[in-house]
């Protein structure tokens, strides 16, 4: 007997039918599709996700064995495996990568006033790459070296909530800083980057947007100092120099000053140099700001493990740039239910609390909660008593 709707139905209520229909419409996903439309694939894709789905007779599978499971999350076409590897293949990857978009406007609306660990009334992003790995005989188009594939999942995390505002796919062998190129800078944010970004020029336009960078600088970096500020050594700082670049060729890529910040690594002891634009900022929270640069690290980590991006279900770029973007939307699409339901528990434990009770019937804000739920009637009247005096 039907006793209310699904887990997994609930789940899609917090995503908006009429944003994907119409991501779906802008890049023509259903053209002369009758069967199996992009809705149906980005459910099962997300019914994979969640449930940790390892291949595409996983994914047949299962829902086979529980038929109106999909049906109730809004499915109205038959999961089969060759109907999905060809939805992979043709159906375009911008269809999800801009409805995950749309999440993460929705995330980032809700988690706007989430602390960081920063007193800042400014939006912090941290900016950096991991490398996703490929056996480069199912994937000869992802070629790094001789015997190796991979490509690059590069994201813009911003630090209030850890929510990837954007995400950039591309070849191992793209260079970090030409990232910065695709980069919209927003006048007033922190930029946070590691070493691997720096490029004068580059953040230079950073500057002349108006933002705020805070990145490592590299050891053989050559300066001329201009002016050396009291720090207080008890709190880890070594020095805060206003510096400008000596090389002539970076000096001609960043004409202004720069701020130059050395503070010891409370964990290895090790010295740290940031490199900043701001001058106003204490120096204690420009070296917090590059400690916090952690976040994006912690992150993929998170996402490598809990999520399907290491192993894929088609070996096209379509068709893993696709499952990327699905997966994204689907971390996205959990943050936003944590925060709307006010769930006291963390991303982790809600994927894992989702992968076993996807098909269950039971209100989402009781499966998740953290409290024990009881029935009301403890007494159930037609169960038989274990000892029988």
């Amino acid at each position: 007997m039907n006793q209310g709707r699904t887990v997994s139905s609930q789940l899609m209520t917090h995503t908006s039918r009429f944003t994907r229909d119409r991501c779906i419409q802008r890049y023509g996903g259903n053209h002369r599709v009758k069967r199996f439309s992009c809705r149906d694939r980005y459910l099962a894709m997300t019914f994979a996700q969640l449930t940790y789905r390892e291949s595409l007779r996983d994914i047949e599978a299962c829902p086979g064995a529980v038929p109106e499971g999909l049906y109730h999350m809004g499915s109205r076409g038959k999961v089969t495996r060759s109907t999905l590897a060809d939805a992979n293949e043709k159906r375009d990857w911008r269809i999800y990568a801009d409805f995950a978009q749309q999440l993460i406007s929705k995330a980032r609306r809700l988690y706007v006033a989430e602390p960081f660990g920063l007193d800042l009334d400014r939006t912090v992003y941290a900016l950096d790459s991991t490398t996703i790995d490929l056996c480069l005989s199912l994937f000869p188009w992802a070629r790094l070296r001789q015997t190796k594939g991979a490509i690059k999942l590069h994201a813009l995390l911003d630090l209030a909530g850890d929510i990837p505002t954007y995400a950039w796919i591309t070849d191992a062998k793209t260079s970090d800083m030409r990232i910065l190129d695709l980069l919209i800078p927003e006048p007033g944010s922190i930029y946070v980057l590691d070493r691997g970004y720096v490029d004068f020029h580059r953040l230079h336009q950073l500057a002349r947007a108006k933002a705020t960078f805070v990145i490592r600088a590299k050891r053989n970096l050559n300066f001329e100092r201009l002016r050396s500020h009291s720090v207080d050594r008890s709190t880890g700082l070594i020095c805060d120099q206003n510096i400008r670049l000596a090389t002539p060729s970076s000096l001609d890529a960043y004409p202004g000053n720069l701020r130059r910040i050395r503070v010891q690594d409370g964990e290895t002891g090790k010295p740290l140099v940031s490199l900043t634009n701001d001058f106003d900022l204490p120096a204690l929270t420009v070296a917090d700001l590059y400690r916090l640069r952690w976040q994006i690290e912690l992150f993929f980590k998170w996402i490598k493990q809990h999520l399907r991006i290491k192993a894929f279900y088609g070996t096209s770029p379509n068709a893993v740039r696709t499952q990327i973007w699905i997966a994204i939307s689907v971390y996205v699409l959990v943050a936003i239910v944590r925060k709307r339901l006010q769930i006291k528990r963390d991303l982790y434990t809600i994927l894992q609390i989702l992968s076993v009770c996807a098909f269950e019937k039971a209100p989402l804000a009781q499966v998740l909660s953290t409290e024990a739920h009881t029935s009301k009637d403890g007494d159930i009247h037609n169960q038989l008593s274990l000892f029988d005096l």
